[in-house]
């Protein structure tokens, strides 16, 4: 067998396909302070010139790439992955973005729907008490405990 020694692989040996992620996690690791000024211009372009460990979320497009190359000595850059895959529209109160580049959507976090309706009908119960009577009520078992 015949190896290539520029790219340390035989000939029929091909590259698993590969699909760019849509999002950068771009994270600020070094100081701004002692770098020229078209460095802290792209810092500052990104958001990421405030604390030491600010992270910006920003598009996987050459334009932007182009310019983290720039400044690729001060931040660290993940690609986000979506392993629970991307949560549908309105579904977004229930997920985190992890420090190794994970969104992940927390099942634990969603309102359950029944819950709304009994708290849309407790709202509408006619057996509430009204602010005097609930006045007295605390009041007295602020006075007796028991």
């Amino acid at each position: 067998m015949d190896i290539n020694f520029v790219t340390a692989r035989f000939p029929d040996e091909k590259d698993p396909p590969y699909e760019p992620t849509k999002l950068l996690m771009v994270q600020r690791v070094k100081p701004v302070k002692g770098n020229p000024y078209w460095d802290k211009k792209l810092l500052k372009h990104f958001g990421l010139d405030g604390k030491k460990n600010s992270i910006a979320i920003v598009k996987n497009i050459p334009e932007v790439n182009e310019n983290l190359w720039k400044i690729k000595h001060l931040v660290k850059i993940t690609p986000i992955q979506c392993p629970n895959g991307m949560p549908e529209e309105g579904d977004y109160e229930g997920t985190y973005l992890t420090e190794y580049g994970e969104f992940k959507v927390s099942p634990r976090l969603k309102i359950d729907p029944k819950q709304i309706e009994a708290t849309e009908t407790f709202v509408k119960d006619e057996r509430k008490f009204d602010g005097e009577t609930l006045r007295k009520l605390l009041t007295l078992k602020w006075l007796h405990g028991w």
